[in-house]
Parts: C-alpha cells; sequence; structure tokens
C-alpha cells in the first residue's frame, strides 16, 4: 500500500466494528488507495463509520457500509384502498358465504375496480372470490384469474343412440381409463407435436423459457381437484339451431380442465411481481395489478393467453382420443372457460373483465354450467345481462370446505348416493363428494335472469384424480 501503513487496530480505534467489515475495508484499500495520502483515507475511513448509510450505494464500499450498520430499507406504505368500494350486484344471496362477501367487498375497493358481481355459487378463493367477476380499468389481476388459468367446460354430442348407453356401458369405461391421464403431475409418456409448442413465447417470456418439453408431456392431461372426464345422457327438449341438434338424448362427453403446470407457473409468477410493484394493504395483496401499458401487464396478457389456448388444446386432444377410441364422429360440441379476463366493452367504455370461476353468458353465448359427479349439468344460452356483467356460474359451487367434507362425509354415504343415481366413479374423493356442492338447481334458479337452459346432461361414468390428487 505504498507509505500507508493502516492497521486493523486503528479501524477499531475509528468506530469500526470487530467484525468481517475490517477485512473487507483492508482489501478495498489495498487494492484501490495505494497512492493516497494517508490523512485523505482516515478523513474518508471516519465519514464511512459515522454515516455509513451514506455509502450504501456506493460501488468500493457498499458491502462495508452493510456491515458496519445494515441497511434497513423504508418500510413501504400500502396503496390505499377506497374508503367505499364500488357497487356490485348479487345472484342468490342466500347461498353465498361470508368469505365470498367478504373477498369481493375488498375487490371492490381496488382503484382500478370498475363495477362487479358475484355469482351463486361463490365461495371464498384467492384474490378474488370463486364465482367472482370484476371489471378494472385498464388492469389486469392475476389472481383476478387464478391460478388455473383457462380452466374451462368442454361438452362432446357424440353420434351414439341414448338407448344403447347401458349396453355399452363397460366399453365407455375402458375407453376413459385407457385414453385419459389425471393428476398433479400426470403426463402421457408417448412424444407428440403440437403447433401451440412452437409459440415463440417460450423463448421471448423468461416464465416460460425451458418449458416446452413439460407443456408437451402435460397435453391433452387433465388435473386434480374437481377436475373430471366423464360419459352421461344429454336430454335436449326442443330443436336448437345453435347446437345444431333436434330434440331428443343424446350419449354425451363432458370434460373440466384447465392449463395444468404451464398456467401455475404463469399465474404465481407474475402474482409475485404484482405484488411487489403494487404494495397494497394484507387483506388485499393478492389483488395486486398490472396496467395493461407497462411492460409485465403486456407480458402477462400474451401468457394468459397462451395458457388459455393450451387449456382448450387439451380439452380438444381429450375428447379427439375418446371419439378415435369409440369410432364415431362428434355431432355438436358446446365449450367455455371460466378463469380467465377478457377485454369487453361496459357502459361504451373498454374494461378488463375478470370471471373467476363464472361462464361468460353474452346474448347467445352457449356455456356449460356443471352440477356434481351425480347431479346434472347445464348446457346454458346468456341472456348478456349487464348487471352480472354479461356472466353466469361456473358449477353449483361448494358448500364445505375439503377438508370439512373430509371430515364429514363417509364413503358409505358417497357410495350410497353413487349408487342411487346409477353413477359409475373412477378414483376421486370424499372432497369432491356431490354432499360438499350447493343443490344445483337452486343455484340455476337464483340466476334465471342471467341464462335459459337449453338442455340437461346427466352424468353416468365419472373419472377424476385419486384421493391424493393422482391416479
Amino acid at each position: 500500500m505504498g507509505k500507508l501503513k493502516i492497521k486493523p487496530k486503528e479501524l477499531i480505534k475509528l468506530g469500526f466494528p470487530q467484525n468481517p467489515a475490517i477485512s473487507l475495508t483492508m482489501n478495498v484499500l489495498e487494492k484501490n488507495f495505494q497512492h493516497e495520502t494517508e490523512e485523505n483515507i482516515l478523513s474518508l475511513l471516519k465519514q464511512l463509520v459515522e454515516k455509513p448509510e451514506d455509502f450504501y450505494e456506493n460501488v468500493l464500499w457498499g458491502k462495508v457500509a452493510e456491515r458496519i450498520k445494515p441497511h434497513v430499507a423504508p418500510e413501504k406504505k400500502p396503496l390505499k384502498l377506497l374508503d367505499k368500494g364500488i357497487d356490485f350486484n348479487v345472484f342468490g344471496a342466500d347461498y353465498i358465504e361470508n368469505g365470498a362477501w367478504t373477498q369481493m367487498k375488498i375487490a371492490s375497493k381496488l382503484p382500478v375496480a370498475v363495477a362487479g358481481a358475484l355469482m351463486p355459487d361463490a365461495h371464498t378463493g384467492y384474490g378474488l372470490p370463486i364465482g367472482g367477476v370484476l371489471a378494472t380499468d385498464n388492469a389486469v389481476i392475476p389472481y383476478g384469474v387464478g391460478v388455473d388459468i383457462g380452466c374451462r367446460m368442454c361438452l362432446s354430442v357424440l353420434q351414439i343412440e341414448a338407448t344403447s348407453f347401458d349396453k355399452y356401458a363397460a366399453s365407455f369405461e375402458d375407453v376413459l381409463v385407457t385414453n385419459t391421464v389425471f393428476g398433479t403431475g400426470g403426463e402421457w409418456t408417448k412424444n407428440r407435436e403440437h403447433p401451440l409448442i412452437e409459440s415463440p413465447l417460450f423463448k421471448e417470456l423468461k416464465v416460460l423459457q425451458g418449458m416446452e418439453r413439460r407443456a408437451l408431456k402435460q397435453l391433452g392431461t387433465s388435473g386434480s381437484g374437481n377436475h373430471f372426464a366423464e360419459f352421461g345422457i344429454l336430454d335436449l327438449p326442443l330443436d336448437d339451431a345453435d347446437l345444431g341438434l333436434k330434440n331428443g338424448k343424446y350419449v354425451a362427453f363432458l370434460t373440466h380442465s384447465g392449463s395444468r403446470g404451464i398456467g401455475a407457473t404463469i399465474a404465481k409468477y407474475y402474482t409475485n411481481i404484482a405484488m411487489k410493484k403494487r404494495y397494497l394493504p394484507k387483506e388485499a395483496h393478492h389483488l395486486a395489478w398490472f396496467s395493461l401499458d407497462e411492460q409485465e401487464g403486456v407480458e402477462y396478457w400474451l401468457a394468459m393467453n397462451l395458457a388459455g389456448d393450451y387449456a382448450s388444446a387439451c380439452h380438444h386432444l381429450i375428447h379427439q382420443r375418446i371419439a378415435k377410441a369409440l369410432g364415431v364422429n362428434v355431432i355438436a360440441r358446446v365449450e367455455n372457460h371460466h378463469n380467465f379476463a377478457w377485454k369487453e366493452l361496459f357502459e361504451g367504455k373498454e374494461v378488463i373483465v375478470h370471471r373467476k370461476g363464472a361462464t361468460p353468458a353474452k346474448l347467445g353465448e352457449m356455456g356449460i354450467i356443471p352440477g356434481s359427479m351425480t347431479a346434472p349439468g347445464f348446457v346454458v344460452r346468456g341472456k348478456g345481462e349487464s348487471a352480472s356483467l354479461q356472466s353466469a356460474s361456473h358449477g353449483a359451487g361448494r358448500l364445505m370446505s375439503r377438508s370439512q367434507s373430509k371430515k364429514t362425509i363417509t364413503q358409505y354415504a358417497l357410495k350410497n348416493l353413487l349408487k342411487q343415481h346409477e353413477v359409475t366413479l373412477i378414483g376421486g374423493g370424499l372432497d369432491e363428494a356431490p354432499h360438499a356442492y350447493k343443490d344445483i338447481h337452486l343455484v340455476m334458479q337464483a340466476q334465471n335472469q342471467l341464462v335459459d337452459k337449453v338442455a340437461t346432461f346427466f352424468p353416468r361414468i365419472v373419472r377424476m384424480a385419486g384421493e391424493k390428487g393422482e391416479d
């Protein structure tokens, strides 16, 4: 260090703590201050020990300053929510638990909130309640869409006589087991190709980089929880031009699933970024949003749409595989997302409508609202009701939590109910027992204003993931 003879004991005399700050300082001096006078160095070191906070951003002395006095970031003040939230409409209020009401009230206080609605199947979730609909001004909320981006329904009417269902029930069951994969981490082992996996977004978006292989293996599979694939009877009371079907009974195949691992990864990745960018009060922190004018907002929007396309492709491949295995044609199809965000007009202005567990129900729009493994589901036609932001329920909705279901419902009760309704269950667990769900008929009655019932689907052979979420 030339003429400089500064030693560690002199640093201690200056007030340096006896920790790695001393060795770090000696190293900086040896590498960068060999030609500086001792007087100037001592003056600098005195400033450093007295006001280390002035050196936190200094390239040479930042680490030393942290050792002298650790940098404590100033406490971030959360963004202020609106004192009085926007008004939101509620359908089937008598069937909605307090937790869902509370979550919707919190969402209504977001500065970006424009309009909202609560569907009759609503129950507590993360961020928005499941069954919650929220319109925002140029803002997208990752947890307003949810973890299972693009979770959706798909129903194919098959060219099979309904009267022959019982005759071929064993074949239907075998085809269902052989041609579907369920559960967390469920994958197909055979290699395949799909144009969706060639999307440039897998290279351009950091969150998707390296996910092509996993996405390809999970393509055409179903998740755990309330996801299912089932054969049943579709009862169409009147001729329907939209379906292209005459009145009567048909064999149909119905699936419920989403975007698998890719959607969950996108949701968690962008939610974490949003929560850092928009620091909200604790009760609202899962509702952090992106503006669609900022880079992260654009990225999330692109990733969300890719996940939605992926979920759609999963359903189409499952239905294609089932129809091929049976050697039959699909004569009609109805499908819809129910975990997604759309750009729509509300009172003449473009808004972002988040439907987390809600079915799009624009005027004339077809959709599917399932019941449970024993309760019927319904093909519906939207009425375009503005009070619900042109939305309806996405199912019956949970009456019990999963843990409560397992404690309350017995295997005997489940088997007895399945027998009463002549339903064969493959997989599934007590957490998905019909007893855990609201009465679908009451839910449908509560939304007569929102949709018309077109046809009724009665489940007969149901496949779900096993009790632990896997087959």
